[in-house]
């Protein structure tokens, strides 16, 4: 299921899913891991509003969930007319994960798609080395 046009149908069917009662924009994203799984996540809006979670988050959450540590893909689509790339944050959340050339897809309503690495969305993201965390 790694083939964007099934990916994309997919998270259009998934949009109505996502909790978005105060922006109404709802987002869905998928996560293609470096095995060739694809993972799905909405974006879940909270009262609390720096609280909700992004799609992004939610699909890298399902993903890391089933043992996924490595992403070689994304794929993004929102409820607004063109396309969305996903926020600073979230950027940073792929790039820790993401392989090097990680592909970020984004959908628009119309079938209309853009691409680009998760390098050139956050040139200068960072990833601590495991054996630094143990040491701090």
């Amino acid at each position: 299921m790694t083939d964007t046009a099934t990916i994309a149908a997919e998270l259009r069917r998934l949009l109505p899913h996502a909790h978005a009662p105060y922006s109404g924009v709802q987002v869905a994203a998928a996560v293609e891991g470096a095995d060739g799984q694809v993972h799905f996540g909405v974006n879940v809006e909270n009262a609390a509003y720096p609280q909700g979670v992004c799609a992004e988050a939610s699909a890298i959450s399902a993903a890391v969930t089933r043992g996924a540590t490595s992403l070689r893909r994304v794929y993004l689509a929102s409820s607004l007319p063109g396309l969305v790339w996903p926020c600073g944050g979230c950027r940073q959340k792929i790039f820790e994960f993401a392989t090097p050339g990680c592909e970020v897809v984004t959908v628009g309503r119309n079938g209309e798609t853009a691409s680009a690495t998760i390098e050139e969305l956050l040139p200068h993201g960072f990833r601590l080395d495991p054996a630094d965390v143990r040491r701090i």
